[in-house]
C-alpha cells in the first residue's frame, strides 16, 4: 500500500513542474531568438523608449515594471542588487489578494514556514530548520523581520502585520548577517509601507466578503488616507477590520481518566458537549491602524513619526486529529489567544554634503494572552503512568486531573541604528553604520489543575497551579557594521563586508512544581528566598556573554546593464542563550556559512527578467528546542549537529503579449546532516556529536548510577532536514482586456509544495512521518472603471487539504500517540469592491 500511495504523488509532482518548466522554456526560447535577431539587424532595435508604440496600436508592446528595493540600505533596481531577493510589489499584493504571512509566504520559493496549533507561524529561508519545537522559551529565530526600517523580530512566530496600502514585501535569501544582524541568519523579510506624500490628496477603501467550504462567513474592511498640510508636511493614516472565518469542527466528545474513576472516589470521566463543542471555532479578529508624519525640511533633510498598531483575536485551534477526519478536533476547555501590538518609530534622512545619513529608532511592545488545553497530556500520562492518582483535594479525594495552560507573555523591543552612506555613483562607495537592540520578555505561564487541588501541592500563592513559570528574558545586541564596494571596470565590481557584534542575554526567576509535589524541581532548587513577581523564590539567574565577527564578500560581473552575474561567500549568526529548565546548561550560538552563485537577466526590451541562484551553505551546531521525554515537559534547546543544505532557486517574470503576463519561481534543495544529533552534552556541556550504539550519557554528573547508554544518535548522518520540501515551485498567469470602458481580467496561480519530513529525530519521525506533497490552485477575475474595481477571488479551488505541520501537545513518548496535523484552509470564495481617490 506504501509503494502505490506513493506513486501517484510522484506522477502528479511531476505534472505539476510541466506548466512551469515549460513557460521558462517558451520564454527562454523566445528571447534568446529576439536578441539574435536583432543583433543580425541593428536597424530593428527599437531607439524609443520601450513603453512607446512604434507601429499600429494592435501592436502596443507592455514591458516590466522596474522594482526598487532597498535591501542593501540604498534605493536600486532590484535587477541591479547581485543578491537573491524577491520582491512582491503592491500591484502583486493586490493581484493575489495577499494579506498576511500564510498568504505570501507560498509565493516565495525560498521560504518556507511551520504553523503551530495556534495559528501562528515561523519562517524559515533555504531549508534553514530543524523542525524545532518554537514555543516562546526557544532561540532566537533564524529569520529577521523588518517594518520599515526597523526588526519587530520576536521570539515564537512572525508578527503578523495585516497588508493593505504596503509598497512591498523584500524576501531576502541566504544570511544576511553583516547588514541586518543576529535575527537574519538566514534570511530577512523586509515589509515597506507606503509613505505620506506631500504632492497631493489621496484615499481609498475596500471592502470585501468570503464564504468557505465547510466554514463560516468572513469579512474585511480596509481604507488609507494621505493628507499634505503643505509642500513640505503629509500625514497617512491606515485602518483595517477583518474577520477570518472559521473552519476547524470541535466534535462532541468524552473521555475517560482510568485513576480517576468510580473505586477512587471520581466520576472518570469529562465531556465537551455543552461547553466548548462547536463547528467552525477557529475564528480570528483582526483590527488595526498605522499613521506616518512626514516633514521634509529643506531639500536635504525628512523626518518620519510612525506609530502601527494591531490587536488580533484568534479562537479554538487550527490543528486536525485525522483519525477523527480533516478539519476536526476533541478539545475539552476554551482556548484563546490575544496577540496585542503597538510599534513606535522614527526615521531621520538627510544630507551631510554627498553622503546619505540614517537614524531609525523603534519601539515594539508586544502582549498575549493565551489559554490552552492541556488534557491530553493528563490523560496520557494518567493512562501510561497512572499519574492521575497524585492529583486529590484537601479531603483526599481524587479530582479531575485535566489541565489547562494560561500564558500571559509581554515583549519588548527597542532599537537604534545609525549608518552613513557615500554617493552610489562613485566608483568607490561604503555603507556603515552602529546598532543596538534590546529585548525583553515576561513569561508568566501557571498550569491549572480543573479540579480544586490540596493546597501542598500548589505552587505557593497560586490556587490550584501544579506548574508555574515565572521569569524575566532579557536579549541586548550590540553591533558595529559596513560594507565596501570598489568599481574596478565598468564591468566587475567588488564587495566586502562584515559585522562585529555582542550579545549578552540574561534569564532569571522560577520554575517548577511545589516542594508537596516534587522534590526534583520547582522550590526545591531555589536558591534565593526572595520572591520574584508573586513566584515563592528564585530558582533560575543566568546569563551569556559573547562576541565575535561575521563577514561577507561578494564579486560581481556585469555583461551590460540588463545582465550580471555574481559569487558571494557569506556568514549568518543566532546568539547563544539559556535554557528556561535551569538544569539544563545554556546553549551555543549557531553559524551559517553561504556560498552562492547568482544571476540577473533581463530580456526582449524589458519584457523578460530570469534570475537565479546556486548555493551551498553549511550549518553548524544547530540550535534544536524540544519537549525531553517523559520528564518536565519544559522546552529544552540544545546543539543539534551540523547539516548541508545545496540548492538552486530561479524566478521569471514574463510579459509575453501586451494583455498576458506570466511570473513563477522555483526551488530545489539537498538538505541533511553531515555530524549526527546525539541530545545530549559531554560533562563540560558541550554537545556530543558522535555516539554510536553503547556510547554513555552522563544523565546526572553526580549520579553515575544514573548514566544512559545509547543505542545511538537521535538523528544519524545524512537525515533531511524537516519543514522543507525537496522542490517547490509557483506559476501565476494573468490576462488582461477590455470589454468596453471596462478594464478586466481572468487570473491562474498555483502553488506545488514537495513532501516534508515533520521532525528532525528518530523518535519524532517515527510518530509523525512525513507532510504529504500538495497543489493549491487560485483563480480570480475582475473589472474596473475609472477609480473603481470589483475583484472575485476563488481560493484553492480544489479543495486541497495541505498539511503544514504534524506535532503533539506534550513529549512523543507519552502524547505521540494522539498527534495534531495542521491543514491548509478549505476552498474560499470572496468578493472585493475597492475605490481610490
Amino acid at each position: 500500500m506504501h509503494r502505490s500511495r506513493q506513486t501517484p504523488q510522484r506522477n502528479r509532482a511531476n505534472l505539476t513542474r510541466l506548466p512551469l518548466a515549460a513557460a521558462i522554456y517558451l520564454a527562454f526560447g523566445t528571447a534568446f531568438a529576439q536578441d539574435a535577431a536583432a543583433q543580425q539587424d541593428p536597424a530593428q532595435q527599437s531607439t524609443q523608449p520601450a513603453t512607446t508604440t512604434q507601429t499600429a496600436p494592435a501592436q502596443k508592446q507592455a514591458v516590466l515594471e522596474t522594482v526598487t528595493v532597498t535591501a542593501q540600505k540604498r534605493t536600486e533596481d532590484v535587477q541591479k542588487v547581485p543578491i537573491s531577493i524577491q520582491v512582491l510589489g503592491q500591484q502583486k499584493l493586490n493581484e493575489l489578494d495577499l494579506q498576511d504571512f500564510s498568504d505570501y509566504a507560498p509565493f516565495i520559493p525560498a521560504l518556507s514556514f511551520d504553523t503551530g496549533e495556534g495559528g501562528g507561524s515561523v519562517p524559515y529561508f533555504r531549508a534553514v530548520a530543524s523542525g524545532e519545537n518554537s514555543n516562546h522559551s526557544g532561540p532566537q529565530p533564524s529569520v529577521g523581520v523588518y517594518l520599515d526600517e526597523q526588526p519587530v523580530t520576536t521570539i515564537g512566530g512572525v508578527l503578523d502585520v495585516h497588508l493593505y496600502d504596503i509598497d512591498r514585501v523584500e524576501a531576502l535569501a541566504g544570511p544576511q548577517g553583516t547588514l541586518y544582524g543576529a535575527s537574519s541568519q538566514a534570511g530577512t523579510l523586509r515589509i515597506i509601507t507606503r509613505k505620506p506624500d506631500p504632492t497631493g490628496f489621496s484615499a481609498g477603501y475596500a471592502i470585501g466578503a468570503n464564504g468557505m467550504t465547510g466554514g463560516d462567513m468572513g469579512w474585511g474592511l480596509d481604507a488609507f488616507v494621505n493628507v499634505p498640510f503643505s509642500k513640505d508636511i503629509a500625514l497617512r493614516v491606515v485602518a483595517w477590520d477583518k474577520k477570518d472565518s472559521g473552519y476547524v469542527d470541535n466534535v462532541p466528545a468524552t473521555r475517560t481518566f482510568p485513576s480517576w474513576n468510580a473505586d477512587s472516589g471520581g466520576n472518570g470521566t469529562i465531556t465537551n458537549v455543552g461547553t466548548v463543542a462547536e463547528s467552525n471555532y477557529n475564528d480570528v479578529f483582526t483590527r488595526g491602524a498605522r499613521a506616518a508624519l512626514r516633514f521634509n525640511i529643506g531639500e536635504n533633510w525628512t523626518i518620519t513619526p510612525g506609530v502601527m498598531t494591531q490587536k488580533q483575536d484568534s479562537y479554538g485551534n487550527f490543528s486536525s486529529d485525522d483519525h477523527l477526519g480533516r478539519y476536526k478536533v476533541n478539545k475539552y476547555y476554551p482556548e484563546f489567544a490575544h496577540d496585542d501590538w503597538t510599534q513606535a518609530s522614527l526615521t531621520v534622512e538627510g544630507k551631510i554634503g554627498n553622503f546619505d545619513l540614517t537614524y531609525a529608532y523603534a519601539h515594539l511592545k508586544r502582549d498575549i494572552d493565551s489559554a490552552a488545553d492541556y488534557s491530553d497530556y493528563s490523560f496520557w500520562y494518567d493512562t501510561l503512568d497512572g499519574s492521575g492518582a497524585y492529583f486529590y483535594d484537601d479531603s483526599g479525594a481524587l479530582i479531575n486531573p485535566s489541565q489547562v495552560i494560561w500564558g500571559d507573555d509581554r515583549f519588548t523591543l527597542s532599537s537604534h541604528e545609525l549608518r552613513i552612506a557615500s554617493p552610489a555613483d562613485q566608483p568607490f562607495r561604503f555603507v556603515a553604520g552602529l546598532f543596538w537592540q534590546k529585548q525583553t520578555h515576561d513569561i508568566l505561564q501557571r498550569y491549572l489543575t480543573v479540579g480544586d487541588l490540596a493546597t501542598p501541592l500548589e505552587v505557593a500563592g497560586w490556587t490550584d497551579t501544579i506548574w508555574l513559570t515565572q521569569q524575566g528574558r532579557r536579549d541586548q545586541d550590540d553591533a558595529i557594521f559596513g560594507e565596501m564596494s570598489y568599481d574596478f571596470t565598468d564591468h566587475w565590481t567588488g564587495t566586502v563586508g562584515a559585522r562585529h557584534f555582542s550579545y549578552d542575554n540574561n534569564l532569571r526567576g522560577f520554575f517548577g512544581y511545589s516542594d508537596g509535589y516534587s522534590s526534583h524541581y520547582g522550590v526545591a532548587l531555589c536558591f534565593n528566598d526572595m520572591q520574584f513577581r508573586g513566584a515563592p523564590c528564585v530558582n533560575l539567574d543566568n546569563t551569556v556573554k559573547k562576541s565575535d565577527t561575521v563577514y561577507r564578500a561578494n564579486l560581481t560581473y556585469k555583461f551590460d546593464d540588463h545582465k550580471l552575474v555574481y559569487g558571494t561567500w557569506s556568514e549568518g549568526y543566532r546568539p547563544g542563550g539559556l535554557n528556561r529548565n535551569g538544569t539544563v546548561p545554556p546553549y551555543l550560538p549557531d553559524y551559517l556559512t553561504n556560498w552562492e552563485l547568482g544571476w540577473k537577466t533581463t530580456w526582449q526590451d524589458n519584457r523578460l527578467a530570469f534570475n537565479g541562484a546556486i548555493f551551498q551553505e553549511n550549518w553548524d551546531d544547530i540550535q534544536y528546542s524540544f519537549l525531553p521525554p517523559s520528564g518536565s515537559g519544559l522546552t529544552v534547546i540544545r546543539n543539534a549537529g551540523n547539516a548541508r543544505i545545496r540548492g538552486i532557486e530561479m524566478d521569471a517574470n514574463w510579459a509575453a503579449t501586451y494583455n498576458l503576463l506570466l511570473s513563477g519561481g522555483m526551488a530545489f534543495y539537498k538538505a541533511e546532516l553531515t555530524k549526527p544529533y546525539c541530545g545530549f552534552n559531554d560533562l563540560a556541556g558541550n554537545p556530543v556529536k558522535e555516539c554510536p550504539a553503547g556510547t554513555v550519557n552522563p544523565n546526572d554528573p553526580n549520579d553515575p548510577d544514573d548514566d544512559e547508554i545509547v543505542d545511538g544518535p537521535q538523528a544519524p548522518v545524512g537525515t533531511r532536514l524537516p519543514v522543507t520540501p525537496r522542490y517547490k515551485g509557483n506559476l501565476t498567469a494573468r490576462y488582461s482586456f477590455d470589454i468596453g470602458e471596462y478594464e478586466s481580467y481572468v487570473q491562474g496561480a498555483g502553488v506545488y509544495v514537495g513532501d516534508r519530513r515533520a521532525a528532525l529525530i528518530r523518535e519524532d519521525f517515527d510518530a509523525y512521518g512525513n507532510l504529504a506533497a500538495y497543489t493549491q490552485v487560485d483563480f480570480a477575475a475582475g473589472i474596473r472603471r475609472g477609480n473603481w474595481s470589483i475583484d472575485f477571488f476563488l481560493k484553492n479551488a480544489f479543495n486541497e487539504a495541505a498539511q503544514l505541520s504534524r506535532f503533539s501537545q506534550c513529549a512523543t513518548d507519552t502524547c505521540g500517540f494522539q498527534p495534531y496535523t495542521v491543514h491548509s484552509a478549505p476552498r474560499s470564495f470572496g468578493l472585493r469592491f475597492s475605490q481610490e481617490f
